[in-house]
């Protein structure tokens, strides 16, 4: 294992992505954003992608130089074309701007299409949650679990975020699909098995294989519950925003598809939370010191802010992302 200082990581990702043809605005967001998920214990969305994202850049299926393009304006809603950019630093903004009308409007929501895959989706609850709202993300991806009953993949993981603010923020983050893709991903870059029930290969068939699985399908989580939420996310990503469907969607560990577009697509939603109330109160902080008081904890307890964190946080990646990313820094700077 390797370990890394936020800062000095932060700046190799951005002067990676810079290097890969992004403007430094979008790349120091971006950067901050997959830095953030490996400081929040989540390396299967952090500098482990990196070198996927950089293999899209600099094929072409990523456009470095993308701007979001105004499509719906209404009162309480913005629709984007994410002109095929990266989607951390476009769902970030979505946020932001969900927020902003949210703050007006009461509620307000945000999508954006034609864009490509965005990390850990709990990241972007946080714009929200520092003015005091509700925020929910959804997103879509490459197809990888059946719907149930079937033998096809036609879903993403399906990912859900949200966050509730208090003092302590309920932060809820999860893939519908029985485990994120990502660690999928992970287990196989290690050679690890995987735990029974995540995962079949090609043909339908349950696999301990993280190769196999990558290749193959997810099983949902909680059996058919987990694909009715899937197909909530589906439905309000790429079927309502678009502009493609899951099973649509080229898979960004499949470097022979690195020049294709994914057309991801995400959706934002922030409320004001204190207008929700009927009698004045927040019963939040009760509510997490009850939880606390059982015995339990509130999701995402030990989510820092991500665009808050200290430049001298460290954390740990494994030798081999270590060496891409240095095989990425030969070739790029």
């Amino acid at each position: 294992m390797a370990k890394l200082n936020y800062f000095s990581a932060l700046k190799k990702a951005t002067d990676l992505l810079v290097a890969a043809g992004m403007d430094l605005d979008s790349a120091s967001e971006t950067a901050r954003c997959i830095v953030a998920s490996d400081v929040w214990g989540i390396g299967s969305h952090g500098l482990m992608r990196l070198p996927f994202y950089l293999e899209r850049l600099t094929a072409g299926g990523i456009n470095p130089k993308a701007k979001l393009k105004e499509v719906t304006n209404l009162p309480s809603l913005r629709i984007f074309d994410g002109d095929s950019g990266m989607g951390h630093w476009q769902v970030k903004k979505a946020a932001e701007v969900a927020a902003n009308l949210a703050e007006q409007q009461g509620i307000a929501a945000v999508g954006i299409g034609r864009s490509n895959h965005c990390g850990a989706l709990g990241l972007y609850v946080w714009p929200m949650l520092n003015k005091n709202l509700v925020g929910i993300v959804f997103s879509n991806g490459p197809a990888v679990m059946p719907p149930w009953g079937g033998n096809k993949p036609l879903l993403s993981t399906s990912p859900i975020a949200a966050g509730v603010p208090g003092k302590q923020p309920a932060i809820i983050d999860l893939a519908t699909s029985a485990v994120a893709r990502g660690k999928i991903a992970a287990k196989a870059q290690k050679n690890e098995e995987l735990e029974a029930g995540w995962a079949f290969d090609k043909a339908g068939q349950p696999t301990l294989d993280a190769k196999e699985a990558l290749n193959g399908m997810l099983a949902p989580l909680g059996g058919v519950k987990g694909y009715a939420l899937a197909v909530l996310v589906e439905s309000l990503t790429g079927a309502l925003v678009g502009p493609k469907l899951a099973a649509d969607v080229p898979d960004m560990f499949d470097n022979q598809v690195a020049n294709l577009p994914q057309d991801i697509s995400h959706f934002v939603i922030a409320i004001k939370a204190e207008a929700l109330t009927v009698d004045g109160n927040n019963r939040m902080d009760d509510f997490s010191n009850r939880i606390q008081g059982a015995g339990g904890r509130l999701p995402g307890k030990n989510r820092k802010n991500p665009f808050e964190i200290s430049e001298n946080s460290e954390f740990e990646i494994t030798d081999t992302v270590n060496a891409e990313l240095e095989s990425w820094s030969s070739k790029l700077l």
